[in-house]
């Protein structure tokens, strides 16, 4: 297989693999602690089934965590990791990414470690649109330190650390990634294997900055927080499923076999709401748009999820657009720099390789 056969574009400059390879080829010798039924053992082994279809070597596959439950995620997999600094491997990704673009680099983080004290690396990372993939799990809680509440908690969440209430208004992670004009925003769920794999391909595919969040279970300190969007009997009013190109439409099937609710532009308030669609016309539901430059409309599909205790929640991809990335800017600046000045670059080598002390004239 060569690099220009890939299926990824966005992992152009990744050396290929020759030799087949299978999730067992990711899964390394250590053993996997987490708590029994933790959703981070489905998307663990989601990722290391979806590995192998990469094409591409495990030396040249580096995932990078910060602090958390999430971030023990290198230690599992047979690629090069690192367990970095609470809420810093963004920064460290970024550093990686400009460094290497030989490299598929992924970031692996929890609502607490991304969205409280990493929250200025995240904004920035997605701003610049560096080539990374960044998983987001969002358990809705702090799980490693033992069930304080998180930046994604709903208002009123009774925790330890909030015995009569959180005070605090929730993030919203696909909003704010999107207002920090993220070129690649999905989210998905860990008990769908299927989306959660398609999710995840699209993500390794998109050249820039792909930034996932994955509503991950908490059966210790949060158990139930998803249950709305999980549950076989309501899952369907509570999932709003958005494929590119498609009316948006959910819920238990109409006349036309499709969704009974449908998304719908408000023209009293500009933005989008749910209708029946027996009511408004199906003319008059929102075919999404993941590929429109303008993130207005995906931003405003963002806020239709339920801050509270997630009775609707719209998942898949927000949006995807080609911009150009930050590290591919930064190298060409070097390669310019270079090739016009090779004198001065000569100077400058030869300055950063002589002494301790030097004059400056």
């Amino acid at each position: 297989m060569t690099t220009e056969s890939l299926p990824f574009p966005g992992l152009q400059h990744v050396p290929a693999t020759e030799v087949p390879q299978t999730g067992k080829d990711f899964s390394s010798d250590q053993e996997v602690r987490w708590c029994p039924g933790c959703g981070d053992y489905a998307v663990l082994k989601a990722v290391q089934s979806f590995l192998p279809d990469l094409g591409l070597r495990r030396e040249n596959i580096v995932f990078i965590s910060g602090i958390g439950c999430s971030s023990r995620f290198p230690y599992y997999l047979d690629t090069y990791g690192m367990h970095s600094i609470h809420g810093r491997a963004p920064a460290i990704a970024t550093g990686l990414a400009t460094a290497r673009d030989d490299l598929s680099v992924w970031v692996v983080t929890g609502d607490g470690d991304a969205l409280s004290i990493g929250g200025n690396h995240l904004i920035h990372a997605l701003r610049r649109n560096v080539n990374m993939t960044i998983l987001l799990f969002n358990n809705r809680i702090y799980g490693l330190t033992k069930g304080q509440y998180s930046p994604t908690s709903e208002l009123g969440k009774v925790t330890k650390s909030t015995p009569m209430g959180s005070l605090d208004n929730p993030f919203n992670p696909v909003s704010l990634a999107l207002g920090a004009e993220g070129t690649f925003v999905a989210r998905t769920v860990d008990s769908d294997r299927k989306h959660l794999t398609a999710v995840l391909s699209a993500a390794a595919a998109h050249r820039g900055t792909s930034f996932v969040e994955i509503y991950q279970n908490c059966p210790i300190f949060n158990d139930g927080a998803f249950d709305a969007v999980k549950d076989n009997d309501t899952k369907a009013d509570a999932l709003i499923p958005l494929v590119h190109g498609e009316p948006i439409r959910f819920g238990a099937p109409g006349e036309d076999g499709l969704g009974a609710k449908g998304v719908v532009r408000d023209p009293a308030t500009g933005g989008l709401r749910i209708a029946e669609v027996a009511e408004v016309g199906a003319d008059a539901v929102l075919v999404h748009d993941a590929h429109a430059d303008d993130p207005t409309t995906a931003f405003a599909l963002s806020r239709l999820t339920d801050p509270g205790h997630l009775h609707k929640a719209p998942i898949g991809i927000f949006r995807q657009v080609d911009h150009v990335s930050y590290d591919d800017q930064a190298r060409g600046q070097i390669t310019t720099a270079r090739a016009g000045h090779e004198d001065t670059a000569l100077e400058l080598d030869a300055l950063l390789h002589s002494g301790d002390t030097w004059t400056v004239a």
